[in-house]
């Protein structure tokens, strides 16, 4: 596994049976090979409304506008990632450590009052709970067919139908990756 996984989708494979992660998109928002990996899984909306634990935030929320389930550590805990419009970084916004082409998506501090991050950011979404991953587990997972590790683009974290974000990203990497995508949800039903 490289190192400097921050700003990488790590795409679930159909193989991969863990039920938290099955047919998930993660976005690698920290890769710290002595401390681990943390990540924020895409594609996993609930049917909690944002207003109903976040309300303040509401109105800046990219649709749709419920919690996602960012992975199954610290449920009770909440992360929001944004994409900063322009070039300066609106307070707030903490751009993710190089991220390449996802780095213009960074983490938001929640805490701080929504109206100062308004008009420094195009899109929001507020995910409960992340992806954690101790030191070498992750490249482990990875040898053993997983995960793909595949380059993102911005509006991944922000799709508007979110239960095809999975599909989407292995189709647009072509050849073997597009196959992949048309692998059914039940292979016995196949």
């Amino acid at each position: 596994m490289e190192e400097g996984l921050a700003g990488r989708l790590l795409v679930a494979t159909p193989m991969l049976g863990d039920p938290n992660f099955r047919r998930s998109v993660v976005l690698v928002v920290e890769d710290q090979p002595a401390e681990g990996t943390l990540g924020i899984v895409l594609n996993h909306p609930t049917e909690v409304p944002v207003r109903q634990v976040l309300d303040a935030w509401t109105d800046l929320v990219t649709g749709p506008s419920v919690v996602f389930k960012g992975g199954p550590v610290a449920p009770g805990s909440a992360l929001a990632l944004a994409i900063a419009q322009g070039e300066d970084e609106p307070i707030g916004w903490r751009a993710l450590d190089g991220a390449g082409v996802m780095s213009r998506v960074g983490l938001v501090d929640l805490d701080a009052p929504p109206q100062l991050l308004a008009d420094g950011i195009a899109s929001l979404r507020v995910f409960a709970g992340y992806a954690g991953w101790g030191p070498g587990q992750l490249q482990d997972e990875i040898e053993e067919g997983a995960w793909f590790v595949l380059t993102g683009k911005p509006g991944d974290a922000f799709m508007a139908e979110p239960a095809l974000l999975w599909q989407e990203v292995l189709r647009r990497q072509g050849g073997t990756m597009a196959l992949v995508a048309t692998y059914p949800e039940d292979p016995s039903q196949n």
